[in-house]
């Protein structure tokens, strides 16, 4: 009997999963149709959004790493988009640069002393709108127990609202761009060999509550 038992289970999951595909939407409900966004309170998914850190190696190679599964809140105001407020906490942990070494490494006093501080924040203080799809951010970076003022460039990517198998949740997501200096933030350690200079590209995935 039990010969048959497997088989039977395999027919299951595979009809669960068929059954899943069937739920699955055409086309995926996503796109860059400003119209979708209704504005008010969302939530960032933690899941899609990041950070990616770029930085000069000895002027031989451009590395990077991200940091990823933050927490936080936007507030879009989409009658006037100046009034908008984003709200994000990183957790220093979720640092990867794919080099273990490395990895131990930023988390020592030398860069992010994460023991110490585990946390990195990005609290907006002005949105500046630049087009239908686009915006200037101000806000103040908190790194290592530091803050600094920051400007990112900011890009309208997609939204529209998720299959209802996926929670149904009007969704939206922006890409964001910008530099900082980390001798700023205290963590000059290595310049000029590795640079001062970080390129940050921000993956930033938010849904409504």
């Amino acid at each position: 009997m039990q010969k048959f038992l497997i088989p039977a289970a395999a027919l299951i999951a595979l009809a669960g999963g068929t059954a899943l595909i069937a739920q699955m939407p055409s086309a995926p409900p996503g796109s860059k149709d400003v119209t979708k966004v209704t504005g008010g309170s969302y939530k960032v998914d933690g899941g899609h959004t990041q950070v990616v850190f770029a930085w000069d190696h000895m002027g031989f190679t451009n590395n990077a790493g991200t940091i990823a599964e933050p927490t936080g809140t936007l507030t879009l105001d989409k009658a006037n988009p100046a009034a908008s407020k984003v709200s994000v906490e990183f957790a220093v942990a979720n640092l990867r640069t794919g080099v273990s070494a490395l990895d131990a490494h930023l988390m020592k006093s030398d860069f992010f002393d994460a023991a110490k501080f585990p946390t990195a924040t990005f609290t907006s203080t002005s949105v500046k709108p630049e087009g239908p799809t686009s915006a200037e951010i101000t806000g103040n970076l908190t790194i290592k127990g530091v803050t600094r003022p920051v400007t990112l460039d900011a890009a309208f990517y997609g939204a529209g609202t998720a299959p209802a198998m996926m929670g149904g949740k009007e969704n939206v997501g922006f890409v964001a761009t910008g530099t900082i200096k980390r001798s700023e933030f205290g963590m000059g350690y290595g310049v000029p060999m590795v640079s001062d200079a970080i390129e940050l590209k921000i993956i930033a995935g938010f849904q409504k509550q």
